[in-house]
């Protein structure tokens, strides 16, 4: 993150807040499966299968493949785009869960789960570099690991505050998190437009910014 400005690390928090939201929607509707965090589908999976719960794991092993997907597509979309071009990786997210919204309205839910699984796997692609995740947006752990390492350095005479743009990054996904569930307990599937609406802002801002810096 220390190549980052103070802007990017803006939008990555708010995109990580954007993971959350959707990811606490999909945890709750998909009764305890997730549309973004694959390490929780993945012990599923592994508990599905010792278990002997074949749908369990079936499940979780079509939401990883999904997200995996959604990667693939979104390190396309980045590659033909150009990596410096966020704002269309964003537009595609954008575009993916307004289409999980409306499906999911019509009642074609497995549809609709495919498309938020697909945008939270394109997400990824957001801060991509030379073909790699430049900035994980929607899992929290090698965030958390880089975060004790920036304490440990600042503890023993290193940079004082390197760890705030981690810790920022888990606590909008924290928050993120807190606000969709709350959004899909009060108003269901509709939560998913703000979600939608939000990122599709932020694309538009992003590709302002991108016009005046070309």
């Amino acid at each position: 993150m220390k190549d980052y400005g103070r802007r990017d690390v803006a939008l990555a928090a708010a995109l990580s807040g954007v993971a959350g939201y959707v990811d606490a929607i999909g945890f709750l509707k998909l009764g305890g499966f997730f549309v973004s965090f694959m390490s929780g589908n993945s012990t599923r999976l592994g508990v599905g299968l010792a278990t002997g719960h074949v749908a369990a794991a079936a499940t979780a092993l079509t939401l990883i493949a999904l997200f995996v997907a959604g990667v693939v597509l979104g390190a396309l979309v980045a590659r033909r785009a150009g990596e410096e071009r966020r704002s269309t990786v964003m537009a595609l997210e954008a575009f993916l869960l307004a289409s999980a919204a409306g499906l999911i309205m019509a009642g074609l839910d497995g549809p609709g789960v495919a498309a938020m699984v697909l945008a939270m796997g394109a997400e990824n692609a957001v801060f991509q570099r030379n073909g790699d995740v430049g900035v994980g947006l929607t899992y929290m752990t090698g965030a958390l690991v880089k975060a004790g390492q920036r304490i440990a350095a600042a503890l023993t005479g290193g940079d004082r505050w390197a760890w705030g743009p981690y810790v920022l990054l888990w606590l909008g996904l924290t928050l993120g998190g807190a606000l969709g569930a709350a959004a899909y307990l009060r108003f269901g599937v509709l939560a998913l437009w703000g979600a939608a609406v939000l990122v599709a802002a932020l694309a538009v801002i992003r590709h302002a910014e991108e016009k005046r810096l070309a």
